[in-house]
């Protein structure tokens, strides 16, 4: 568990209530305001996936993310297994601007050592790139959809 420098904390989401927590911001920032339908907002991956948690002191969720890791990512991450897959990272409105999604890919990120992987990959909104280019992901490959989003691939070496 880390302390946020804006009164939270970024944990493993690993009671039931703290993945409850996670898939109520990512209803609220993905189903909510972009518009990506619930029925492929949640899918087969989020069983096994380590979900990370921005709560702040009051217990109120303010930012989500998971890692995937082993056969799932290499699934997304074209079939290397030592690279996990970021995704699903998303912070409620009021709590943009406060350090809380940095703060949730380096929880990630250290999930994923933790693994023994040697790199994140993710898939960023291009809206998103210079967020992740500062905390050191590099773009490749070209722009595709996702949920009728254009998207890059990005990957950092751990």
């Amino acid at each position: 568990m880390s302390a946020g420098n804006a009164g939270y904390v970024v944990r493993i989401a690993e009671e039931p209530a703290d993945r409850e927590a996670c898939f109520a911001v990512r209803k609220e920032v993905f189903v909510g305001e972009q518009g990506v339908p619930e029925d492929i907002e949640y899918d087969a991956y989020d069983a096994a996936a380590v979900h990370v948690l921005a709560v702040r002191e009051d217990g109120v969720p303010l930012g989500t993310g998971r890692l995937l890791h082993g056969e799932a990512a290499a699934a997304k991450n074209g079939g290397d297994a030592s690279v996990g897959s970021l995704g699903r990272l998303a912070v409620t409105r009021e709590a943009r601007g406060l350090g809380v999604g940095a703060a949730l890919v380096r929880a990630i990120e250290d999930a994923a050592r933790a693994r023994g992987l040697t790199a994140v990959d993710l898939h960023a909104q291009t809206q998103a790139l210079g967020f992740y280019e500062r905390l050191g992901y590099a773009a490749y490959g070209p722009e595709f959809p996702d949920a009728g989003i254009p998207h890059r691939s990005m990957r950092r070496s751990l």
